[in-house]
């Protein structure tokens, strides 16, 4: 059974298109840190509770004033230190390892990411916008704790 040249090409054209679009995926990702800090700074006094819980979901923890005040929200998400840095100079052989798990040839041998817990208190003005936010280990000292060499 012979392999016509023209499903030769259209696999190699789906490998290198699928390559490029996690490339790109990952190099966007990479710059900047976390999306969710680059989303919360520009949205300081801008952005609403309803905008927030639409881009984060509910939040885990929300308390506001009986009797008026500000409101302060909480989320905890996981994040790898590659989420962390702003610019990451390993993008190349991380998109080149997403592409191998693509195609099947990823697995056990692949890196697994270390993830920790971060938690974001965000505190609303009783107009529902967001006045501060801030990002903590959820337990404070662990990354270094498990970084340290």
């Amino acid at each position: 059974m012979s392999v016509s040249m023209s499903s030769v090409t259209r696999q190699f054209l789906f490998i290198v298109t699928c390559a490029l679009l996690v490339t790109l995926a990952t190099v966007m990702s990479g710059c900047g840190g976390p999306w969710r800090d680059t989303y919360l700074k520009k949205g300081v006094d801008r952005v609403t509770q309803e905008d927030v819980r639409e881009k984060f979901g509910p939040p885990h923890t929300a308390k506001t004033p009986a009797l008026g005040g500000d409101s302060l929200w909480t989320y905890r998400f996981a994040l790898s230190d590659q989420d962390l840095k702003t610019w990451n100079p390993n993008v190349i052989a991380d998109a080149s390892n997403s592409v191998t798990s693509l195609m099947g040839k990823g697995g056990a041998e692949a890196a697994k990411l270390t993830l920790y817990c971060y938690r974001y208190t965000l505190t609303f003005s009783e107009e529902k916008t967001l006045k501060s936010w801030k990002r903590e280990e959820c337990v404070p000292g662990t990354r270094d704790t498990l970084t340290a060499k």
